[in-house]
């Protein structure tokens, strides 16, 4: 506790008991809220590493399932290609399918850290946006440094 009183400060006697009360709940509050995440990071961790999207092409030929990383687990290719072979069609219809399984899978991390993470900020590491990523940890920029 804090007793602010002293001879030098004009003789009154100033406390500042409400104010450290009030900064002792909020470090109770700040604590808890680490206990708790970290409590919850081995979950949250196998939740994400479980993640798993499966996506069809625009024709319904082509089904890709991808990790959480965007690895290629599964790649099916419907027998009725054969019949009409175009193989650089297929391979666009593949690339296309396992951007948006990708894409899909990003955004289901992105949800589940969302009560941890900010989803702009989680977003951009993943993305690999510096910019963005080194704009959030300096915080707001003054418009004219922008502007250089």
């Amino acid at each position: 506790m804090l007793l602010l009183s002293s001879p030098q400060l004009g003789g009154g006697a100033l406390t500042e008991d409400a104010d450290i009360v009030g900064l002792q709940a909020y470090a109770d509050e700040l604590r808890e809220t680490f206990m708790r995440m970290q409590r919850e990071a081995t979950d949250l961790n196998a939740r994400a590493q479980a993640i798993q999207v499966t996506e069809k092409s625009a024709d319904g030929l082509v089904s890709a399932t991808v990790s959480v990383r965007g690895e290629l687990i599964r790649l099916d290719l419907d027998p009725r290609l054969y019949r009409r072979p175009d193989a650089r069609g297929l391979a666009d219809a593949i690339t296309d399918t396992i951007r948006r399984a990708t894409a899909k899978a990003l955004n289901e991390l992105v949800e589940l850290f969302e009560p941890v993470v900010p989803p702009e900020r989680l977003r951009a590491h993943l993305e690999g946006d510096l910019e963005t990523v080194l704009d959030q940890l300096s915080g707001p920029v003054p418009r004219e440094r922008r502007r250089r």
